[in-house]
């Protein structure tokens, strides 16, 4: 029998029953409750929607592992977001949790184009995105932004992406949020 531990708190500091989650549609896509140590090993893999399972801040660490810098260092890119997450609370007082969620419900486009073909030629439609599509979507321009900023610069990963996760949650002028809005205008002129 497999006993599945489930903790209140991610990283030993920051409490999941604080967060509120403000968008329904993406209410039951991010899920919180880590499962032993923020690492599922990639058991989420085996169905089509498991993913919604995985905590939230182990599909970060592993966004961040995507170029081929960090490709395969998880300790590295753990440590890098607990540290964010440090100082996320140093510059704002709240709970880095809430901060991310709400940067990724910021972040996470509405709609995008898909290509339709009609005879010869190639027709762009507008559609609207699932709800895991916005999470993977804002989890990948949040990252990007972060290893934007930190690419030749004196300024650290932790840093940025604490400053890209800040400006998403208050929407002000960021990379992911950019990222969004001209996803989103693209969408509108295919109308």
């Amino acid at each position: 029998m497999q006993i599945q531990m489930h903790f209140d708190k991610i990283f030993d500091k920051w409490d999941i029953s604080e967060v509120e989650i403000k968008d329904i549609g993406l209410e039951k896509h991010i899920s919180l409750q880590p499962v032993s140590a923020l690492h599922s090993g990639g058991r989420h893999a085996k169905q089509q929607f498991e993913e919604s399972r995985v905590c939230i801040v182990e599909l970060l660490i592993n966004k961040l592992m995507r170029t081929e810098k960090n490709t395969g260092k998880k300790l590295k890119n753990y440590k890098s977001v607990k540290n964010a997450f440090d100082q996320i609370y140093e510059s704002t007082s709240m709970n880095p949790l809430q901060v991310l969620v709400d940067a990724i419900q910021n972040a996470g486009p509405l709609e995008e184009t898909i290509r339709l073909r009609f005879g010869g030629i190639l027709v762009p439609k507008a559609v609207d995105v699932s709800s895991q599509r916005r999470i993977e979507q804002a989890l990948r321009y949040l990252t990007q932004g972060a290893q934007k900023c930190a690419f030749k610069s004196k300024r650290s990963i932790e840093r940025c992406l604490a400053d890209e996760l800040i400006a998403a949650a208050k929407n002000a002028k960021c990379h992911s949020i950019s990222k969004k809005e001209e996803r989103e205008r693209i969408a509108r002129a295919a109308r």
